[in-house]
């Protein structure tokens, strides 16, 4: 049984380049398509997948674009201009201001997160809104580690035709940036979805990518139980935090189910599009 020190999850960043950038490849052009539109936060996600896509598909096939809010990070709108401008990539700045403050004036007591929430997803639309006039479609840059923790906003920053970064945990994500080259001020910032000032993933989760990718590498890639997580040196109190985690926000992971009535229900029998004569 591995310790928690000695837990490794280095990739093969060669073989992931190609894999990931053939999966954009084919997302795309399965369904007609050769083109997409995708967040650019100024964040190493966002960073990652626009580098894979514009080596896939060509930077212009591929529309970059930044959402601030009135108060986010200046910081934000400078690093993504450098992937921007390494890349050359097509790019939009579509300020989200004016669509979210009609309704944060109408609801004075939002918090933090629910404001947060209603930014996310009002960037979602534009993209959304972008990839018609663009004839694209939405690409993902949520990671592996996001996606089991819940730590997105459904119908938001999780809405996507397709996500090459998924199966790429946060520390994972660090490795293949920096082999592909995207540039150093992000690699070296700590991570933050820019909600609202001063915001830390870390902080905000309360413990680091390093610590939970590892526990979350046991418990779903490797299947421990929560007695071997905690003797391979994970307290248990985070392990169950984990857990119950990834339980809870399973409702983000998958389609909205359907209730069953017919022999043939979209989600449970009619899955795949070989089921419609392809």
């Amino acid at each position: 049984m591995p310790s928690k020190q000695s837990i490794d999850l280095s990739i093969n960043t060669d073989m992931a380049r190609s894999i990931l950038t053939g999966f954009i490849h084919s997302e795309t052009s399965r369904v007609g398509f050769s083109r997409v539109v995708l967040g650019l936060s100024g964040g190493i996600d966002s960073a990652l997948a626009c580098y894979l896509a514009a080596e896939a598909l060509g930077p212009e096939n591929v529309l970059a674009i930044r959402n601030p809010y009135r108060d986010s990070s200046p910081e934000s709108l400078e690093h993504a201009q450098l992937v921007i401008d390494d890349l050359g990539v097509q790019t939009k700045t579509i300020e989200i201001t004016s669509m979210v403050d009609p309704m944060f004036a109408m609801i004075p007591d939002m918090d933090k997160r629910r404001r947060g929430n209603a930014m996310a997803r009002a960037r979602m639309i534009v993209w959304y809104d972008q990839s018609v006039e663009f004839k694209a479609l939405v690409c993902g840059t949520g990671n592996k580690t996001e996606i089991l923790l819940g730590y997105s906003t459904i119908f938001g920053d999780s809405a996507s035709a397709f996500n090459p970064n998924g199966d790429l945990y946060k520390t994972q994500v660090r490795q293949l940036a920096e082999e592909m080259g995207v540039p150093q001020p992000i690699m070296d910032k700590a991570p933050s979805a820019d909600l609202w000032e001063g915001q830390t993933d870390e902080n905000e989760l309360g413990f680091t990518y390093e610590d939970v990718d590892k526990l979350l590498y046991l418990l779903i890639d490797r299947r421990y139980t929560p007695d071997e997580c905690e003797a391979a040196g994970f307290s248990r109190k985070f392990v169950e935090e984990v857990i119950e985690r990834v339980r809870r926000n399973h409702f983000k992971r998958v389609m909205p189910p359907i209730a069953k009535l017919s022999n043939r229900t979209v989600g449970y029998d009619f899955l795949y599009l070989r089921d419609w004569g392809t």
